[in-house]
């Protein structure tokens, strides 16, 4: 199962702050990671192994795009900052309507990614 990892410059913090509190997790044997490229640089500096693709701006937003077409990401976790202008706008609305219409869970909170991950939780472990 890969999970993609996106978190816009104001929620780097937040997304390494919330793929600690899973670290168990996210270190089983069937799920891996990748992220956009600063985003994976602070995942991998906070101890997991996360493939890095192009930062967002770089078309990083566009390869997990590519990647939730092709069927090959299970769940997308995106830290958008909303009270922010990004260059990229396009590429980001494109991954939200892939997202839709591939039926691919995403999260752009933590409290919507820390459903998401209990389930997935529940799930892994048979209840």
């Amino acid at each position: 199962m890969k999970i993609a990892l996106i978190a816009h410059d104001g929620k780097k913090a937040d997304m390494v702050h919330f793929l600690s509190g899973f670290k168990q997790l996210l270190h089983h044997a069937d799920i891996t990671l990748c992220a956009t490229g600063t985003t994976g640089t602070h995942i991998e500096k906070a101890g997991f192994q996360v493939e890095k693709l192009l930062s967002g701006p770089l078309g990083g937003d566009a390869q997990i795009a590519a990647m939730a077409a092709q069927k090959e990401i299970a769940i997308v976790v995106f830290f958008r900052d909303p009270l922010d202008k990004h260059p990229h706008e396009p590429d980001v609305q494109m991954l939200l309507r892939l997202c839709d219409v591939h039926n691919i869970p995403l999260a752009t909170n933590p409290a919507t990614a820390d459903l998401i991950f209990n389930g997935l939780q529940l799930k892994l472990h048979g209840n």
